[in-house]
């Protein structure tokens, strides 16, 4: 390894760490101490639009105290500036955090806005006409049912529950024509048609399959009630009819 090498490994560790790793020899203080501080105003300044209930509900203090431990722990397996965002939720699905138990569900919640917006998939056609009982649903790429142990839609300054309720958070993200994602709450009974929506089998059979899992009969009644809610998810986009998709995409 070259003198200047390790010269710039020891920086580097240094600016991760300053209390662990002293610097190398014969850099000023000063210029150490805006290093110092230039490195974790970048990594604010390209984290905070992605996690801004996070950054208001731990304050700065908390929020800087954050970053610094996420850039002396993590090692970024990517240099795109884009997907620090995505490692950064990793990193805090991992974080043991007794005061903010939920911050890890919280930090996926505020990156899948991101993830979905960019997320490269083929536009499926759109069939708002296509027939709830004889089609095959397909849940549409740019559709995402997602489960949180806590109500992460709530989560924010005012409101940090220590302790997690019964059920669990249900929600769907999608995205829209314009590109904007739109969140949505979703019924347990919604949630399971969107994971079982996977263009294999009619929306009869799919429908026979929700009453068999919730202990339900399928009849008249049941049809009925879900039926609307088939034909609002396809004019919605949120499903289309499997023959029509040539593209896929993946739940984070």
């Amino acid at each position: 390894m070259s003198t200047l090498e390790q010269h710039l490994r020891a920086l580097a560790w240094h600016l991760r760490d300053p209390e662990a790793h002293p610097p190398p020899p014969g850099m000023a203080p000063r210029g150490l101490a805006i290093y110092r501080t230039l490195i974790v105003n970048n990594l604010d300044t390209l984290l905070t639009g992605t996690f801004p209930v996070i950054r208001r509900t731990l304050g700065d203090a908390g929020w800087q105290a954050l970053l610094r431990r996420f850039l002396r722990e993590h090692r970024s397996r990517t240099p795109l500036f884009p997907e620090l965002s995505r490692e950064f939720a990793d990193y805090l699905a991992g974080y043991d955090d007794p005061a903010h138990p939920w911050l890890g569900e919280l930090a996926h919640y505020e990156w899948a806005e991101l993830g979905l917006q960019l997320l490269t998939a083929d536009t499926p056609a759109h069939t708002p006409d296509a027939d709830p009982l004889q089609a095959r649903p397909l849940r549409s790429p740019l559709a995402w049912p997602l489960a949180y142990r806590w109500p992460v839609h709530r989560i924010g300054p005012d409101y940090q529950p220590d302790t997690a309720p019964d059920t669990p958070t249900l929600l769907l993200l999608h995205r829209q024509a314009d590109g904007t994602v739109r969140f949505s709450l979703l019924s347990p009974l919604l949630y399971q048609l969107l994971a079982l929506a996977d263009g294999q089998r009619s929306g009869e059979q799919l429908l026979h399959r929700l009453a068999e899992d919730a202990g339900l009969a399928y009849d008249a009644a049941f049809r009925a009630e879900a039926l609307p809610m088939l034909r609002q998810l396809y004019a919605h986009g949120v499903l289309i009819a499997a023959a029509a998709t040539t593209g896929s995409g993946q739940t984070p």
